[in-house]
């Protein structure tokens, strides 16, 4: 089984922006061996004859058509927006 070491989660904890105390070190390295453990014993099984899933459930293309529910008018919609500069919406500038 493959073993985290200490330098490997403060790496990870660097990487990720977080501050970690010992204790949470300890944890980690714990949690994060456990884990690597789990994925070791799926890599044990034997997947040749494993069909590759796409979908998990039976439905397919459940969305529904583009369809306008109403008729309404560029400037009814014009007149729903807050702010307008010629015949368009305004809105905020964002850099």
């Amino acid at each position: 089984m493959t073993k985290i070491t200490r330098d490997e989660v403060l790496h990870l904890a660097q990487l990720s922006a977080l501050g970690l105390s010992q204790d949470e070190e300890v944890a980690m390295q714990q949690d994060l061996t456990q884990i690597l453990g789990y994925v070791e014993m799926l890599d044990e099984l034997d997947t040749a004859e494993a069909k590759p899933v796409f979908r998990v459930g039976g439905q397919s293309n459940i969305w529904r058509e583009d369809q306008p529910q109403q008729d309404i008018s560029r400037e009814e919609l014009l007149q729903l927006a807050p702010d307008t500069a010629e015949q368009q919406v305004k809105v905020p500038k964002v850099l």
